[in-house]
């Protein structure tokens, strides 16, 4: 995915800026609808290079189903997170264990290890402090395993395996 032609990239951020321009402005009248398109095109132009790691691929039928269903995966993995979370600080003794993990990810794409580290983050009770090569190190709320394969297991394997479906 990181060979990804600078005309993909660039119509790809012309889209999802359109979108987030349609979303923002929340009508279909036409001068909107113009408008929205050419400042998301002269915005897409000045920044494509810096800020897309993918291009038009990513909307591939396939590649669809897989983003909707790492969308439920993380919406799933952010209400059980939340709930523990909860449970932690509405206990009188606040049961945490917290410290730093590490697991090796089988993910290639920097794009797509971007993607693995935010997911993480957004998840309350962990935090990634740093990505070395292919190594997450992981700020955990309540270390409840300590060897590599558990910490993966518990904390990326849901959502790397469809990144790797997704982006690899």
């Amino acid at each position: 995915m990181e060979n990804v032609s600078n005309i993909s990239k660039l119509f790809y951020t012309w889209i999802i800026l359109f979108i987030v321009w349609l979303a923002f402005t929340s009508t279909l009248a036409i001068e909107e609808v113009v408008t929205g398109l050419l400042v998301s095109l002269i915005v897409a132009l000045l920044s494509f290079r810096f800020f897309t790691g993918t291009g038009l691929g990513i909307f591939a039928p396939k590649k669809i189903f897989y983003l909707i269903q790492y969308f439920f995966v993380f919406i799933g993995a952010l209400i059980k997170a939340n709930f523990h979370v909860a449970k932690i600080v509405l206990s009188p003794k606040l049961p945490i264990n917290p410290g730093i993990v590490e697991f090796e990810t089988k993910l290639k794409s920097d794009f797509a290890k971007m993607v693995l580290a935010n997911s993480i983050t957004l998840t309350p009770g962990t935090f990634t402090v740093d990505i070395v090569e292919n190594r997450f190190y992981i700020h955990w709320l309540e270390v409840s395993v300590t060897d590599e394969e558990s910490v993966y297991k518990e904390i990326a394997e849901g959502f790397e395996k469809i990144l790797l479906k997704i982006y690899e």
